[in-house]
């Protein structure tokens, strides 16, 4: 899979280590950016960049400008991360065009979640293949390897397994993966879901494990450090 490529702006250092770590783990290309201005000129000389995670508070160009900036030539993913959570602060950036807005403190992981699932909406044809946690998934050619070997999975097996990895490190209802995965209403029988987790663990070995129970709710995908 081709690696996509991350500009992380934030004036706080210790930020930009913390997202940068987390994102370099799961595969990214990470650049930096300590203001605005060089946020700027660092997209426009780079020209390849495939989305930016972008503070508001910054000194000499603020998030807000930076986004307004970049808005008028190119559509790329952003993400605003902010210590502000105020509604209003929300809808302006969602009106200048941001696409998705995290509050500090976050959970890396989510971050992450979110900025692969921007990629995945912006660049489809980049995806077809993805690998985490040592499973590799061809969306293409319907095909799941662990350690090359190829493992044989039904259909809704593969795409329970896809939307798992999709949504790694999120908390998912069984009405949720009922509605994404089977396309129908949640009618109270989640035996369905059940059974094809349990085959879907049985299946996958020891990485089976990577898919929690979450008590009373459903399901999270999380892949061990």
């Amino acid at each position: 899979m081709e690696q996509f490529r991350v500009l992380v702006v934030d004036d706080e250092s210790r930020m930009r280590k913390l997202v940068r770590d987390f994102l370099a783990r799961s595969g990214f290309q990470v650049l930096e950016a300590e203001n605005g201005e060089e946020a700027v000129d660092l997209f426009f000389q780079e020209k390849n960049i495939d989305l930016l995670i972008l503070d508001v508070m910054m000194p000499r160009m603020d998030g807000w400008e930076v986004v307004k900036t970049i808005r008028q030539y190119s559509k790329v993913p952003i993400i605003m991360l902010t210590a502000r959570g105020e509604e209003r602060d929300e809808l302006l950036g969602f009106e200048l065009g941001v696409d998705e807005y995290i509050s500090k403190p976050f959970s890396p992981k989510i971050l992450v979640a979110r900025v692969e699932a921007l990629l995945r909406r912006a660049n489809p044809a980049k995806t077809e293949s993805v690998t985490v946690g040592g499973i590799e998934l061809d969306k293409a050619a319907h095909i799941v390897r662990i350690e090359g070997k190829d493992i044989n999975l039904s259909f809704k097996e593969f795409e329970l397994l896809t939307y798992f990895v999709e949504n790694q490190g999120i908390a998912l209802s069984r009405e949720r993966i009922l509605n994404n995965v089977w396309n129908y209403d949640y009618f109270g029988d989640a035996r369905t879901i059940d059974t094809h987790v349990k085959k879907l663990r049985s299946k996958l070995g020891e990485k089976g494990d990577y898919i929690k129970t979450i008590w009373g709710m459903g399901y999270k995908f999380e892949v061990a450090e």
